[in-house]
């Protein structure tokens, strides 16, 4: 009797996420997120699925238009719909906005996909280390 091998169980790339340390003051930006394309549909699911689960469900995430690739104007996600919506804002052209209702509004740095670890590892913790200033 021959038993057949099991290709590998693929596995899911880390997330790439640095959040700033909860407190009482409010902040310009709340965290980093490095994603590894501007893929929206491919790099929401995992990143809404690693958020503190303090955030509540976001329903509503809205991303720099310019940037990152066409998407339909919702998207369901671990069996919950999340609308979807883009901008083109001059004042945040590197950031995405995730809100959950009755929970908050919570603004992260997006890292540019391409850049090199070092510089990104850099720049995710700058910005969860900045208070009062933007990054």
């Amino acid at each position: 009797m021959t038993t057949a091998l099991q290709p590998p169980i693929p596995s899911h790339p880390v997330l790439r996420l640095r959040l700033a340390p909860h407190g009482v003051l409010p902040r310009p930006i709340d965290g980093a997120w490095w994603p590894r394309s501007y893929d929206l549909l491919a790099e929401l699911p995992r990143l809404l699925a690693g958020l503190p689960r303090a955030w509540g469900h976001i329903t509503s995430v809205t991303v720099n238009g310019a940037k990152w690739s066409a998407a339909p104007g919702r998207m369901l996600v671990s069996n919950q719909v999340v609308g979807l919506h883009r901008t083109v804002t001059a004042s945040a052209p590197h950031t995405v906005v995730l809100l959950a209702p009755g929970r908050g509004r919570w603004d992260l740095l997006v890292v540019p996909p391409d850049m090199t670890a070092a510089a990104a590892e850099a720049l995710m913790a700058a910005a969860a280390a900045a208070v009062g200033h933007q990054v």
